[in-house]
């Protein structure tokens, strides 16, 4: 690859070679969850979450495992039947095809890590 390189999402670049503090790519909004997709390939997906307090994804699964960083505040994190409370500057892994949700305990913003590769007759 030559030149400089960024991704670009809603109008954003997202620089190459250059330090992104991580928490500030994405807002908080009342009453809401605000996502920010930050760069996707066949094989990886990386979006910024930022939660209000008491918001959540419900329940679902996905083809691939994911990593949640907890960049700010805390999240309780549910895969299959274990909960736990995940903090900034702690890592969860959510293995691909196990159920699992997120639920923000105080405004929070996350990284969300999908990574894998996708499997014939499989949408992502």
């Amino acid at each position: 690859m030559t030149g400089s390189a960024a991704h670009e999402r809603d109008g954003k670049r997202f620089p190459a070679a250059e330090p992104v503090r991580l928490v500030d790519v994405v807002a908080y909004a009342e009453a809401a969850i605000v996502s920010r997709p930050l760069a996707k390939s066949e094989s990886t997906k990386l979006v910024a979450f930022a939660f209000d307090e008491g918001q959540e994804l419900s329940p679902h699964s996905a083809p691939f495992d994911a990593f949640v960083q907890v960049l700010e505040g805390d999240a309780a994190i549910t895969v299959a039947d274990k909960t736990v409370t995940a903090r900034a500057g702690e890592v969860v892994l959510m293995p691909a095809k196990v159920p699992h949700s997120v639920r923000a305990l105080s405004r929070m913003k996350m990284l969300l890590t999908m990574v894998g590769r996708k499997e014939e007759g499989e949408q992502r």
